[in-house]
């Protein structure tokens, strides 16, 4: 067989039971997971980012972004409760477009998930280091070189913290989520009703100060309602992750449907509610200069107490997204590893705990490295790429399967699949084109390390080439 031609059969997608995940999650912990992956780092600190790139229009880029995600996650709905077997966007191509797709596809996701654990470390750095400060660590400990520091050492603490969580037990950290993630939403709650009394609608005008497409700016750095929606992207995945969870729910035909399509809907009302009364309350030209500006919003309304409240929910709750981050990635390199792509020994499920615990260590230590000495900016629209090619294949997966295995028993149908799919690759396709050329280009260059990979190893020792 060819490497080209070969691929996975759907009914054996989750490997032999000697290399299988425990069963322990419910559809609550998966809803959990998913809001806790999705808001975090976008709401709390990009928000600021995009309104710079597109002043109050970063309204649109927020609901441009949540329409190619929920086209997304509709796609993801359907294959991951058909395959309910781990490895997300990897698995699902490897059924439908075979091992040279599913190893790019797959190294999309390790970019993607490594860059976002990364980008939310420094997320919540940014809220952590006045704890830091009091606690007498110096400056040149908080920021990484960019920022004219040595190493952003708050970012790499919380790193290894949450890799160690995981290590613990996949049941364990969830439990220890959903609490972090209702601490999180009641500190948004209480940022909208703050800030409503001092609603003003003349914040709204001009809407789209740098116009709509993206476009390059005096400075070369691309702004526009579409560029902002390209960054901004990084705020609503994270239901992606969800699907890396299907080998350990309980019942993945009722509950990844849930958790998927769930905790799209909240998060998105959330982000739409935030996003609006925020530029109500302080103009967007304002409050795009901070890492945090959910607190400065705050603090310039003169309530610094609740500025301090939101400050601490972040440093609380923020890490729930590099959790379920961090999972899904050490997930990713587990299957792969499984598949023989990876070295088998990657695969190793520890006997009392139930979870790869070396690939979610080694998933700690590259967060680490990264959000130590790269700015949020940078690593999260990195991250943007991965995640966007990942989602176009899934999208393809749709297509190809719904024409290939028309008979197959879909639990959970993508409805209108001939535009919703469709409607994700080409959503998908834009945004990737309004990213950064220097984006592209790293992008690119990962990749080509990805081939360099596959080639010399995965193409001889995976577990099809084997038998």
């Amino acid at each position: 067989m060819s490497f080209w031609t070969r691929r996975k059969a759907i009914d054996t997608a989750a490997g032999d039971a000697a290399h299988q995940l425990k069963k322990t999650l419910s559809w609550y912990h998966l809803v959990a997971l998913g809001v806790g992956a999705i808001v975090g780092t976008g709401i709390y600190t990009l928000t600021g980012v995009g309104a710079g790139l597109a002043g109050p229009g970063v309204i649109l880029s927020f609901l441009i972004a949540g329409a190619v995600c929920a086209c997304a996650a509709l796609c993801y709905a359907e294959l991951s409760t058909m395959i309910p077997a781990s490895g997300s966007a990897y698995t699902y191509s490897y059924v439908a477009m075979g091992e040279p797709v599913a190893w790019f596809v797959g190294w999309s996701l390790i970019l993607e998930y490594t860059l976002v654990c990364a980008a939310v470390a420094v997320g919540w750095s940014a809220h952590a280091q006045g704890l830091f400060r009091l606690a007498g660590f110096p400056e040149f400990l908080l920021a990484g070189p960019h920022a004219g520091g040595l190493v952003n050492l708050p970012a790499v603490i919380i790193s290894f913290a949450v890799a160690g969580l995981l290590a613990l037990g996949t049941k364990e950290s969830a439990t220890v989520n959903m609490v972090l993630v209702a601490i999180k939403i009641l500190a948004l709650a209480a940022f909208v009703v703050l800030t409503l009394p001092v609603f003003d609608a003349s914040h709204f005008t001009p809407f789209m100060p740098n116009g709509f497409a993206a476009t390059a700016g005096p400075d070369g750095v691309k702004v526009g309602v579409m560029a902002a929606a390209s960054l901004i992207f990084f705020a609503f995945y994270g239901f992606d992750a969800v699907s890396t969870a299907a080998e350990e729910t309980k019942n993945p035909k009722r509950d990844l449907t849930i958790g998927i399509v769930g905790s799209m809907l909240v998060c998105t009302l959330i982000y739409m509610v935030v996003a609006a009364v925020a530029i109500g309350a302080s103009r967007a030209e304002v409050f795009s200069k901070s890492e945090a500006p959910l607190v400065f919003i705050l603090e310039t309304l003169k309530y610094p107490r609740m500025a301090q409240v939101v400050a601490l929910a972040a440093v609380v709750a923020l890490p729930t997204v590099i959790l379920a981050f961090m999972y899904g990635q050490s997930r990713i390199f587990f299957v792969m590893a499984r598949d023989g792509l990876l070295p088998a020994g990657l695969a190793k499920v520890n006997a009392k705990t139930g979870t790869p615990v070396l690939m979610t260590l080694l998933t700690g230590a590259l967060s680490a490295v990264l959000s130590g000495l790269l700015s949020l900016k940078d690593i999260a629209e990195l991250a943007n790429a991965g995640t966007l090619a990942a989602f176009i294949a899934v999208g393809l997966s749709v297509i190809i399967l719904r024409v290939r295995d028309p008979g197959r028993v879909r639990v959970f149908s993508t409805p209108i699949w001939q535009v919703v799919a469709p409607g994700a690759i080409l959503g998908c396709l834009y945004l990737f084109s309004s990213l950064p050329a220097k984006t592209q280009t790293y992008f690119l260059y990962a990749h080509g390390i990805g081939f360099a990979v596959y080639f010399l190893y995965g193409v001889r020792k995976s577990a099809l080439a084997r038998a």
